[in-house]
């Protein structure tokens, strides 16, 4: 279930990806809507139900089903607070129809998996019941309008119901109460002042949740849930519209409309003319950088912006940058001089021809980023620096800019000579051609018509970390972070922003264990920009009039946020935007200024860290002593090396590409990359050196105690997985499914039948292998699995769960992608990708078909440790505190895994266990 403080633009982010081949549309943000939507089959029930219906064929046999309701947190009354959300829990657990989590079985029993933040959410103005189902059995639609139909009116509310659900709900609670929650609220509260939104977080207080009553959570449940409050909306791949609109009025229409219910009430949001301002300390704040600042010394390391609708009343442009420890108000009033600098000179319409607007409307809509009205700046900071009278100091000082400046950029020269083909296949069978270019780079293409805006690639090389000197290996693994903040592809990554202005082609790099790889996703009308880019100068200036902003219904904020901290990622690379050309033929070369700033950022990131409780939980902490180790030279020398030899490489290429323009392109660009007269770094797959990974033959239990400032607690549990040579194909299939059985198996038990967690995962991690041939009650319920197996609905939910993801896959770039690139990489492959890709699906196939809850409980015998309470680690992160100290005993003893049962969040990892060192993946 996910929380939301804010109105349905932010619902849709995680569906984003589904509406990549959607038409722009010019609309007015500011204009009222018109009554009749456009392009859908729409009416209203006699009892106030409003319908939404359109087809849809992408992706096929499949519906997007949502019940939206007006009713949110900020209706909730002060003993009511978090009700909203444990109505939309109570919706999942029992109807009057489902019982017992029944609705669940139903969702996994047809593939559509239910998990956290995946089916509902609830915001302030609005509670949204979303289904993701698939159509290809007539029953289905009906069968899942069905439960959106329950929802509305047959929620059932008893004191056993409320009880099961109170403690998923506290672990959700629990799970928000982090830094970053902590620092969101507070802002929340601050943008929302003199509202009752500022009261009303969706999540609630935890006395209510603890102590609400089945009688005040049903009274709120009657009292505002009512047909006029919602609508139903279904998108899909209908046959017709009408039909699903007779599906629709067949479940709802018999609801009986409410006599006299209430209005829902209109909370404003009063607007301020003077800037609000906060310094909000925050001792376990950890941020992350997107984009470091390419001067000495830099005021920050990232800064980004974005609009949107927080509540309904209310709209937002948020400005937020992670910089250096104390130095926030330097950070501020380098953002704020960068927003007058657009206010005053605007946008070229290069620069803005990717948004399909025009340069004036652009410098128009920067007004609202004045800080002159309704404007909120909040500083976060691990130790009290900047004071409010800073701030105040800062936004005086940058309110008077007034000066001009002009920008000019550098031009790239295109690369023009042309290469050859060695040789093609067709491979009809996955529909791929695949070319061997003159240099020896191997590239395969598929075309998709998928995402009408989306081409995909990967290029990899075998080879990677492992090859290394222990010495070296930590200086030369951050090499794809220095490199990239320096510039990898002849240009500084500033330089080469504005170079691409109006491109969508982002290309990133990535040094693992045992492969090299760069991956992208462009526009098809920028392959050729991915490739290599096309820059045409241009620069216009652009002043606005200076117009005074009116609003009438909205209220406008500009909200800044400045964390005074970075979190370092080592692959922070692939946010960068180059060329594939550029990544082989240009040699990285530091000055002492460059490497000062990365390594700079790096410091910061690791002060970071250590604020993170999490820190020490997921990873072995870096220490500052280890990042001034660091060799950033040798770092960019191995990096060099790594992206040099184009023989060595293969690329895999999907999307919506046209042979025609793409095949020139490739040859013009990759087929041009020179190759060295000598390989470099070319390694055969089956003579990998391997990690020195060992996992403990016995059961080791660690407790990791970190400072908190609210209590929390995560379990790891994790077991060694034995994949032998003659099996291994299969049984990468079947651990797979495995995953998914104990998965849904943990997430009954401790979650549906005792209330102990909120969510659970479980995943295989290869990290530790290179490429080869070859709590208590978590705990019990594996070991029942290894020893009862099963039942027949276990073993057809998860097949179903897995055939109605592979097939959504068979219509996603990204599914394609990954299963050339795995056929390329497996042990099987010699030469011929479409016989590996082939065995492989058989593979897949021969595992489902003998699938039975006897398999699969021999599988779970075979697979991890039999029985399982002999051989795993589990590592628990713990508060520490003086009167939590004294259980450091209890944990330690052999009763420490009653905790795996009851921990706010578990995670069961399955480590592939090495017992072969020659040959590639399955």
């Amino acid at each position: 279930m996910d929380l939301l403080p804010g109105e349905s633009p932010q619902i849709l982010s995680k569906h984003k990806q589904r509406f990549r081949s959607l038409k722009l549309v010019n609309v007015n943000d500011d204009a009222v809507l018109s009554e009749t939507p456009y392009g859908v089959d729409y009416g209203r029930l006699s009892n106030g139900l409003t319908y939404y219906v359109r087809s849809n064929s992408k992706p096929r046999m499949r519906a997007a089903l949502a019940l939206a309701v007006k009713v949110g947190s900020v209706l909730e009354e002060e003993e009511e607070r978090g009700v909203a959300h444990i109505v939309e829990h109570l919706a999942f657990s029992a109807t009057k129809k489902y019982t017992n989590h029944d609705i669940v079985k139903f969702l996994e029993s047809i593939g559509a998996e239910f998990g956290a933040c995946q089916n509902a959410v609830t915001s302030a103005d609005e509670t949204v019941y979303e289904l993701f189902v698939p159509v290809d059995k007539p029953e289905l639609l009906s069968q899942s309008i069905s439960v959106l139909a329950e929802f509305s009116s047959e929620v059932r509310v008893s004191a056993d119901d409320l009880e099961k659900e109170r403690g998923a709900v506290l672990e959700e609670y629990r799970g928000s109460r982090n830094a970053n929650g902590r620092m969101q609220d507070a802002h929340w509260v601050l943008m929302m002042e003199g509202s009752k939104y500022a009261e009303r977080l969706p999540i609630g207080l935890e006395k209510v949740i603890r102590t609400v009553t089945p009688e005040i959570v049903k009274r709120f449940y009657n009292k505002w849930y009512h047909m006029q409050n919602m609508a139903l909306i279904a998108v899909g791949d209908f046959p017709d519209t009408q039909s699903v609109v007779e599906l629709i009025k067949t479940h709802f229409e018999d609801k009986v409309p409410a006599l006299d219910p209430p209005l829902i009430p209109q909370f404003t949001v009063p607007s301020h003319e003077e800037p609000r301002f906060s310094s909000f300390v925050e001792s376990e704040a950890a941020g992350r950088f997107f984009k470091l600042s390419r001067k000495n010394n830099p005021p920050y390391f990232s800064c980004s912006a974005a609009a949107d609708v927080l509540v309904r009343p209310t709209k937002a442009y948020i400005m937020t940058s992670s910089c250096k420890q104390n130095g926030t108000t330097e950070a501020l009033e380098s953002m704020l001089i960068e927003v007058a600098r657009v206010r005053i000179h605007g946008f070229s319409e290069r620069e803005i021809s990717v948004a399909h607007i025009t340069a004036t409307e652009v410098s128009k809509y920067s007004e609202n980023f004045r800080t002159s009205f309704s404007c909120v700046i909040k500083t976060i900071e691990p130790h009290a620096a900047a004071t409010v009278d800073d701030l105040r100091t800062v936004v005086l000082k940058v309110n008077s800019f007034k000066k001009k400046e002009t920008f000019r950029r550098g031009m790239m020269k295109t690369f023009r000579k042309t290469f050859h083909v060695v040789q093609q296949h067709e491979y009809s069978s996955i529909g791929a051609t695949e070319l061997m270019l003159s240099n020896g780079m191997r590239v395969c293409y598929k075309c998709t018509d998928f995402f009408d805006d989306q081409v995909l690639f990967t290029g990899f090389s075998y080879g990677g970390l492992s090859e290394l000197q222990e010495y070296e290996y930590f200086s030369c693994s951050m090499g794809p972070t220095i490199a990239g903040e320096i510039g990898v592809f002849g240009h500084r990554p500033s330089v080469l922003t504005d170079m691409l202005a109006g491109k969508r082609a982002e290309v990133g790099t990535s040094l693992g264990a045992y492969m090299r790889s760069f991956s992208g996703d462009c526009s098809p009308s920028d392959l050729e920009t991915a490739l290599q880019v096309l820059y045409e100068e241009s620069h216009v200036d652009c002043i606005p009039k200076d117009e005074k902003k009116s609003v009438i219904f909205t209220t406008y904020f500009l909200a800044i946020v400045i964390s005074g901290d970075t979190n370092l990622d080592s692959s922070a690379s692939r946010n960068l935007i180059h060329l594939v050309y550029q990544l082989f033929v240009t040699n990285l070369e530091p000055g002492e200024d460059d490497v000062k700033i990365v390594m700079q950022m790096a410091e910061e990131s690791v002060r970071a860290q250590e604020r993170d409780p999490y820190t020490a939980f997921a990873n072995r902490p870096i220490k500052i002593g280890e990042i001034r180790k660091v060799d950033p030279f040798r770092a960019c020398e191995y990096f060099n090396n790594c992206f040099k030899d184009p023989s060595t490489f293969t690329v895999v290429i999907v999307g919506n590409i046209d042979p025609a323009t793409a095949c020139p392109l490739i040859l013009q660009y990759l087929g041009g990359i020179p190759r060295p007269p000598k390989p470099i770094l070319n390694f055969k797959r089956d003579e990998l050196k391997g990690l020195p990974f060992t996992f403990p033959s016995t059961v080791i239990r660690e407790v990791v105690w970190s400072p908190m400032v609210q209590a929390q607690c995560s379990v790891q549990l994790c077991f060694p997985v034995e994949l032998k040579n003659e099996n291994m194909m299969e049984d990468v299939h079947l651990t797979g499914l495995m995953s998914k059985l104990l998965e849904t198996k943990i997430l009954q038990v401790l979650r549906f039948k005792h209330g102990q967690i909120y969510s659970a995962g479980v995943s295989v991690f290869l990290g530790g292998n290179k490429p080869s041939r070859v709590g208590q009650s978590c705990l019990d319920e594996i070991l029942h699995l290894q020893e009862e197996g099963p039942t027949d609905a276990d073993v057809s939910a998860i097949l179903e769960i897995e055939q109605r993801a592979y097939e959504n896959g068979l219509q996603e770039n990204y599914h394609w992608l990954e299963r050339i690139l795995r056929s390329y990489q497996s042990r099987i492959y010699s030469g011929d990708v479409g016989a590996s890709f082939k065995i492989q699906d058989e593979g897949r196939t021969r595992v489902r078909n003998s699938l039975t809850p006897v398999t699969a409980q021999s599988a779970l015998q075979r697979i991890i440790p039999f029985p399982c309470k002999k051989q795993y680690t589990v590592v628990i992160l713990m508060p520490q505190s003086s009167h939590l100290k004294k259980l450091k005993s209890f944990i330690s003893s052999r009763d420490a895994k009653i905790l795996v049962g009851v921990a706010g969040s578990a995670v069961l990892a399955l480590s592939l266990w090495r017992y072969s060192r020659r040959a590639a993946n399955s």
